[in-house]
């Protein structure tokens, strides 16, 4: 008996499905260290270590030039820096000091966040556009001064206030990452979030290509990407915390994109180093394992092609 044709919906379907697989990302990967800084340096190497025991993967550094003000000699650093950039790692800026020096907060939430939460280390949470821009140059002239370049930035505590996001556009960064989500910046000026917001528009938010996985913010396009994290300073945070991990990326499973965010502590506790070397393990087996920046180059949107101009067209 003759297989009966395939209705117009299964056909448009399946041209759909096509589509897609061909120019969407495949599902990706970020794992970064963070608070990268000549004090934090050992742990981090030790941290970078570990998880390359566990899967060979490339990394996202986040470097904080002045980490707590201290301008210790970073010779080590710079060394392991440089041998992690040959494989194919990735810098990124990651604030000048990373310590909240602005006044208290009158909220009760920001005085959460930034006193109690992040315990005043969200550096960017309440600065002016204006002392966000001085740290930003300070930190790219310091990035400059070691022959190191940084597409990325992303604020301490993940925290950015009105006058951070507003300082972002006088820089030529390719991204910043907030706790929930990756936002495509696209240059000086963000010229890339309004060649990214038009091709939602004309897709509608559906259909195939990395625009229809990105969502609209008041700060441009952004995948909806909550990072996974450990929390190392106390006993509760070292027993909960991996198990709020575990569910996350669970319920991460069909996302374009997971990050995982590992800080210096997390390499002392057995307990929470060998949970995320079991979720690199688990998670290369289905995903793309890439920088930030490597992330951030597959959503840029991609040139159109022009339109035919006319007049006769050749055969």
């Amino acid at each position: 008996m003759a297989k009966p044709a395939p209705s117009p919906a299964q056909v448009q379907a399946e041209v759909q499905a096509q589509r897609q697989a061909a120019v969407s990302p495949p599902p990706l990967l970020c794992v970064s260290i963070h608070d990268v800084a000549p004090a934090t340096w050992d742990d981090c190497a030790r941290l970078a270590a570990a998880l390359r025991e566990a899967a060979d993967i490339p990394l996202s550094w986040l470097v904080v030039p002045r980490y707590h003000g201290r301008p210790n000699d970073d010779a080590a650093m710079r060394a392991g820096l440089d041998a992690a950039l040959a494989r194919g790692d990735e810098l990124v800026l990651h604030g000048l000091t990373h310590l909240d020096t602005e006044a208290r907060a009158a909220g009760l939430r920001q005085r959460f966040l930034r006193g109690v939460y992040t315990q005043r280390e969200g550096e960017f949470a309440a600065l002016s556009a204006a002392e966000a821009r001085r740290r930003l140059a300070l930190g790219l002239d310091w990035f400059r001064e070691r022959g190191w370049t940084a597409s990325g930035f992303v604020p301490p505590a993940w925290l950015m206030g009105e006058g951070a996001w507003e300082a972002l556009n006088d820089f030529a960064f390719a991204y910043t990452t907030t706790f929930t989500r990756f936002h495509l910046l696209g240059g000086k000026g963000n010229a890339g979030m309004e060649g990214a917001a038009a091709a939602m528009n004309e897709t509608g938010g559906a259909g195939a290509g990395p625009a229809a996985r990105l969502s609209a913010t008041p700060f441009g396009p952004a995948l909806f990407a909550p990072s996974l994290v450990y929390a190392a300073r106390n006993r509760s945070g070292r027993f909960l915390s991996p198990l709020a991990a575990g569910l996350a990326a669970r319920w991460q499973a069909g996302a374009p994109l997971v990050r995982l965010s590992l800080h210096p502590p997390d390499v002392r506790h057995p307990r929470l180093l060998a949970h995320a070397r079991r979720l690199v393990e688990q998670m290369v087996a289905t995903r793309h394992a890439v920088t930030k920046a490597g992330c951030a180059a597959l959503y840029q949107p991609r040139p159109q092609n022009p339109p035919r101009q006319p007049g006769p067209q050749p055969p």
